[in-house]
């Protein structure tokens, strides 16, 4: 009996190894690709959601391993996605369907990354709805952009006519943020974060108008939208993946901004975003930060883009984007 006892956990023994020996390794999984792309961020409201990115990819924590430029004009954006010296960039919503025209479809949007951000600083109490504006001079920046095209169409539609009824003067961020700091201009219309730096440095300016708002007042229900990202169409074509990549990572950039303003103030300083921590820090509560992509991106702003060519075609370049401008059409 013992023998065979004996015998038993003998063969379970040898059975067991020979499991053991022809037992398959489970697959290791795909070593992540990392890409190289070049990025394009714009100075101020455009490119404060990407600050937490660029210090990831600084740190070699990005999906994707980004070249970057941190630039203030949108037409230095323009030049370099056009020539092909960048491969994707946070540009103004205008710009975007601009260059669309201009390269001939040559770029697509892949993402809304800003809401409305305009605001009119008063020093002083006597304006509280557009038709206060009568008879007042705004000082404001963004000439043949966004900001010109917005304010007019709310102008317009509150039965007001620029340099009629009112006066407009237009002027770079820097200056009308200098001026205003030392109480030098009644008025002014602009974006954040100036109007942030304004409100700190000087506290005879208050926020007498949020132009988002009278947008949803005298809007066709479209989404008020100042900023996007665009890739150029053969490079979304041959690199699926590192846009993928690039999407998915910079969705989390923008929600780490969104939750810890203070931590990301100190990258958007870092960066040249914007010039102090503390004004972005304070100015990302104001900055409207979203994320839209696929197929949600037509929905949310061919509205807007309506809106623009009926006031100017020009703003857009001279017509609407056709369907390969939006991803998944």
């Amino acid at each position: 009996m013992k023998r065979i006892i004996v015998s038993i956990f003998a063969t379970l023994i040898v059975l067991s190894l020979m499991a053991g020996c022809t037992k398959k390794e489970e697959p290791k999984p795909a070593e992540q690709v990392r890409y190289e792309v070049r990025l394009g961020v714009l100075k101020g409201p455009t490119g404060i959601g990407a600050s937490y990115l660029l210090e990831r990819n600084a740190n070699d924590e990005s999906l994707n391993k980004y070249a970057v430029t941190v630039d203030e004009q949108p037409a230095n954006m323009v030049a370099m996605i056009a020539s092909g010296e960048l491969d994707i960039a946070a540009v103004p919503t205008n710009v975007a369907s601009t260059l669309y025209n201009k390269m001939n479809g040559g770029v697509k949007i892949i993402a809304l990354n800003t809401a409305g951000v305009l605001y009119i600083l008063e020093k002083g109490d006597t304006i509280h709805s557009v038709e206060d504006l009568k008879g007042k001079t705004i000082n404001m920046t963004g000439q043949g952009a966004n900001p010109e095209y917005v304010f007019n169409y709310i102008l317009e539609k509150n039965g007001l006519k620029p340099n009629e009824d009112l006066f407009i003067q237009f002027l770079d961020s820097a200056a009308i943020t200098a001026s205003a700091a030392s109480g030098g201009i009644e008025v002014c219309l602009l974006p954040v974060p100036a109007v942030t730096t304004i409100l700190v440095k000087n506290q005879e300016y208050r926020k007498a108008l949020d132009l988002t708002e009278e947008w949803n007042k005298v809007g066709n229900g479209s989404v008020l939208t100042m900023g996007c990202v665009v890739v150029r169409t053969e490079f979304y074509d041959n690199n699926k993946e590192a846009v993928e990549q690039f999407l998915k990572e910079y969705e989390e950039s923008i929600n780490y901004v969104k939750n810890n303003p203070a931590e990301a103030g100190e990258f958007c300083a870092k960066y040249e975003i914007v010039p102090a921590a503390a004004i972005a820090a304070k100015a990302i509560p104001d900055a409207n930060l979203i994320f839209v992509s696929g197929k949600d991106i037509r929905g949310a702003i061919e509205g807007y883009y309506k809106v623009l060519f009926e006031a100017d075609p020009k703003s857009i370049g001279g017509k609407m984007p056709g369907d390969d401008f939006y991803p998944g059409e």
